[in-house]
């Protein structure tokens, strides 16, 4: 059985940075030990910015720098990045079409089963890449671990996780 987890931007900046939050924080443990134990393949993602980003139009929106490409905020958690192995991949949206593709490519090479999702933000880049995923690979098993992820509020998180239920995306 081919199983991959996305850990989507467990960054400093989401964790207790610019955009930090106590329930992104108190999860860090959770994701470690759900990486550690995770028998398939783990991918990363880093929410990638460029200095110019307060002129683009999601710095507009949120006008708070953060993930700046090369800066501590945009680096994953220490704790996360010693477990990493490969390449992040660095998206500069919400959702990466380079994800996308990618595990398209691999679903062609050897079927994927399923694929879960854990990080940092619930109802921003975990449940952009999660439904973006399940459009792709309409019949691959798509999972969200909830005890693995956190919203911009408790709230926001919960309303995420709701919607994702909606699109045949199944949440534990």
């Amino acid at each position: 059985m081919r199983k991959i987890l996305i850990v989507v931007d467990m960054q400093n900046d989401f964790i207790d940075g610019a955009l930090g939050t106590p329930e992104a924080v108190k999860i860090v443990p959770t994701v470690v030990d759900k990486v550690k134990g995770f028998d398939g393949e783990v991918i990363f993602t880093r929410d990638t910015h460029l200095d110019s980003y307060l002129s683009t139009q999601e710095g507009k929106n949120l006008p708070v720098e953060h993930c700046i490409k090369g800066t501590y905020g945009w680096e994953i958690h220490p704790e996360l990045e010693a477990l990493r192995t490969g390449d992040a991949i660095d998206k500069p949206t919400f959702g990466s079409s380079e994800l996308f593709e990618l595990l398209t490519r691999e679903n062609e090479k050897v079927k994927i089963d399923e694929i879960t999702f854990v990080g940092l933000c619930t109802d921003i880049c975990v449940i952009s890449n999660a439904i973006g995923t399940k459009a792709f690979l309409p019949e691959v098993k798509i999972i969200v671990d909830s005890s693995c992820c956190a919203g911009v509020t408790p709230q926001s998180h919960n309303t995420a996780l709701e919607a994702m239920k909606m699109c045949q995306i199944e949440i534990l």
